[in-house]
């Protein structure tokens, strides 16, 4: 009998995710993913669509703009000055626009990304907290591998 995906599945997949602009992550050149459905892990909208596949199925989903990713947030552009960036990483590092920078999280247990907007001659930062993807329309590729 082949597995079914349901809410709290534990998956084997490859997957593709990709906006207007190309690949943002492609699994299917390297090693799989495995992630727990319901843990966050996939955005709610992407999680939905592969409740019910099965175990060797392989679809490409179209998902409007702001659906997978929601809107984007021009709340979530914010400065970082050189001190606070220099208290959670490397001084000596160098930034530029477009790079993704990783940040720990504030309880130190894991971290976030953001992807750098301007540098200002002090070395403060804008970074944008949004999804690469929010507010745009995705596609999502997905060949499922295995089902537990």
């Amino acid at each position: 009998m082949t597995a079914t995906i349901e809410a709290g599945s534990f998956l084997t997949l490859h997957y593709r995710l990709a906006g207007p602009q190309g690949d943002v992550i492609n699994t299917f050149a390297g090693k799989p993913a495995t992630l727990s459905l319901a843990n966050s892990e996939l955005s709610p909208a992407l999680e939905e669509r592969l409740i019910g596949m099965e175990e060797g199925a392989r679809a490409t989903f179209e998902i409007p703009a702001g659906q997978a990713f929601g809107e984007r947030n021009p709340d979530m552009i914010q400065w970082l000055s050189r001190r606070e960036l220099d208290s959670m990483g490397d001084p000596l590092e160098q930034y530029a626009v477009g790079e993704v920078v990783q940040l720990p999280t504030p309880d130190g247990q894991g971290q976030f990304a953001a992807v750098v907007r301007a540098v200002r001659d002090d070395g403060a930062l804008q970074l944008d907290f949004n999804h690469p993807l929010a507010g745009q329309p995705v596609t999502f590729e997905v060949h499922v591998i295995g089902v537990l």
